[in-house]
C-alpha cells in the first residue's frame, strides 16, 4: 500500500537534506512546495493523494494549481521556481511507487534573465576605504577591509566566507571552501588577502582557537552576513554607487574580471562553485554588455 502524503513529504525533506544535499532554505522551499500541493490536490480531487496517485496528475491539474498560486501573487520567477520543485516532488514520488511518476509537461512562465552587474575594480577599491575609515575599532575596520578582499579576491559567496573557521589559519596560497551542496573547491589567496587577514587577526581581541569563527562581530559571536551588507550599504551611499553594489556583487566583479583577463569557462566554473556550465555562462553576456556599453560610448557612429 502506497504511503500518504505526510510520510511521503517526510521522506522528500530526508531525500532532500541527505542524498541531494540540498541546502536548509532549499528544503524549507521544496517541502512547502509539495506541501502546497498535496493540500490543493486533496480538495481539487476530493481525496488526499499517495505517492502512486501522484502519478495521476495532469497538466490540467497542474495549471489549475499554478494558476492558484498566481492568485496568490506569486511572480514569474517564483512560479518557476514552484513548478521546478513540483517535478523533482512527483519524480520522487513516482520512484516512491515504483510508477513512472514523471511531471506532465507544461510551460513555466517566460523569465528575462537579468546579467550580474559587476563593480569596477576603483570603486571596489574605494568601498574598502570607505569601510575601513568609518568610526569603528581599529579591528573592526580591519575585518571589513579583510572581508571585502575575500569575497572580491576569491569570489566566495558571503555565507561561504562567513563560514570559515580559525581552522583556515595561518593562510597559505590557496584556501578550501565548502559551498552550495557540500560540494568543495580550491581557490587561490592572493597575497594582499593574506595580509589582510593576518592584520584583522593580530589586532582582533579574540583568542583564535581552531573550532572558532573566522570573522567575528564586537561581542566575539559570529559575525553576521546582515552587517557585512549594512557596513558596504553605507559606504556605496556615501560614494553615491548604484543600489546593486552589494556583497554579492563582488562575487560577480571577481568572475567578470577574471573572464575579461582571460580565464576560461572551465576554470571559472570550479573557481565559483557552479554545479553546472551554464550557471558560469552568463559572465560571457556581461562582458559582451561591457563591449557593446564601451563601443556605444566610444564609437562616434554608435
Amino acid at each position: 500500500m502506497a504511503d500518504p502524503a505526510p510520510p511521503l513529504i517526510s521522506l522528500w525533506r530526508a531525500h532532500l537534506a541527505n542524498n541531494r544535499r540540498r541546502s536548509q532554505h532549499t528544503v524549507r522551499a521544496y517541502v512547502a512546495t509539495a506541501e502546497r500541493l498535496t493540500e490543493f490536490l486533496a480538495d481539487h480531487w476530493g481525496e488526499r493523494p499517495d505517492a502512486r496517485r501522484l502519478g495521476d496528475v495532469t497538466q490540467a491539474d497542474l495549471r489549475a494549481f499554478l494558476a492558484a498560486r498566481r492568485g496568490d501573487g506569486l511572480a514569474n520567477r517564483s512560479t518557476a521556481r514552484e513548478l521546478s520543485a513540483i517535478r523533482a516532488f512527483l519524480a520522487f514520488a513516482g520512484e516512491h511507487s515504483g510508477s513512472d511518476g514523471s511531471a506532465p509537461r507544461i510551460k513555466g512562465p517566460r523569465i528575462k534573465r537579468s546579467l550580474p552587474r559587476p563593480i569596477a575594480p576603483d570603486d571596489i577599491m574605494a568601498l574598502g576605504d570607505v569601510m575601513a575609515s568609518r568610526d569603528a575599532p581599529g579591528w573592526v575596520q580591519a575585518r571589513d577591509w579583510a572581508v571585502l578582499l575575500l569575497l572580491y579576491g576569491a569570489g566566495l559567496r558571503i555565507s561561504e566566507a562567513m563560514g570559515l573557521t580559525a581552522a583556515v589559519l595561518p593562510l597559505g596560497e590557496t584556501l578550501r571552501i565548502t559551498g552550495k551542496g557540500n560540494k568543495q573547491r580550491v581557490v587561490p589567496v592572493l597575497p594582499q588577502l593574506r595580509d589582510a587577514i593576518s592584520q584583522y587577526v593580530a589586532l582582533a581581541p579574540f583568542d583564535f582557537s581552531v573550532d572558532t569563527p573566522l570573522f567575528r562581530g564586537t561581542r566575539g559571536g559570529p559575525l553576521s552576513p546582515a552587517l557585512v551588507r549594512r557596513s558596504m550599504m553605507n559606504a556605496r551611499r556615501l560614494l553615491g554607487l548604484a543600489e546593486d553594489a552589494t556583497p554579492h556583487a563582488l562575487r560577480h566583479s571577481f568572475a567578470t574580471h577574471l573572464l575579461a583577463g582571460g580565464a576560461d569557462l572551465r576554470s571559472l566554473q570550479e573557481l565559483l562553485g557552479h554545479a553546472s556550465l551554464s550557471s558560469t555562462q552568463i559572465y560571457t553576456q556581461v562582458d559582451a554588455a561591457q563591449l557593446l556599453d564601451v563601443y556605444e560610448n566610444a564609437h562616434p557612429r554608435a
